[in-house]
């Protein structure tokens, strides 16, 4: 299925896990929201392709990949992805500057460039929260950047 020009719901629901990863009609219109309001227009803004790493999660899914489960991570509502492209530094500098999201992360990586980017959407009204992950003897941390 096509949520836009440039992303399926297949891509946004790809996993690793042998796991069901099936989500509700309310996590596809979530999805078709965070797609239509901040993916494409990143991918127009970009020039160039993003790749999705992770999307909607199934609870199942989630705690398998080590997701938080308190408060319900927004991958398993349909409205967080984890994405990649050759400068991720320059795509959080885009969504962060030109587009309405929820939560933006900074995912480990180093002062130049993040391993990967977490950017979530909500139809519920957006925080603009920024956070950087870092691993600190083994365990994750956030601080607001």
């Amino acid at each position: 299925m096509q949520l836009s020009k440039n992303f399926t719901l297949e891509e946004l629901t790809r996993t690793h896990s042998n796991l069901p990863n099936i989500p509700t009609l309310a996590d596809i219109e979530r999805l078709q929201a965070l797609v239509n309001n901040l993916l494409q227009p990143l991918r127009d803004l970009y020039g160039k392709a993003i790749c999705v790493n992770s999307g909607y999660r199934s609870k199942a899914v989630n705690k398998e990949q080590g997701g938080t489960s308190r408060p319900l991570s927004q991958h398993c509502k349909g409205e967080a992805a984890d994405i990649e492209v050759m400068d991720n530094g320059l795509i959080f500098r885009l969504i962060r500057t030109h587009l309405p999201f929820d939560q933006l992360i900074w995912e480990a990586g180093n002062n130049y460039q993040p391993a990967w980017v977490h950017v979530s959407y909500s139809t519920k009204g957006n925080r603009k929260q920024v956070l950087r992950m870092k691993v600190v003897e083994g365990k994750k941390t956030y601080e607001i950047i």
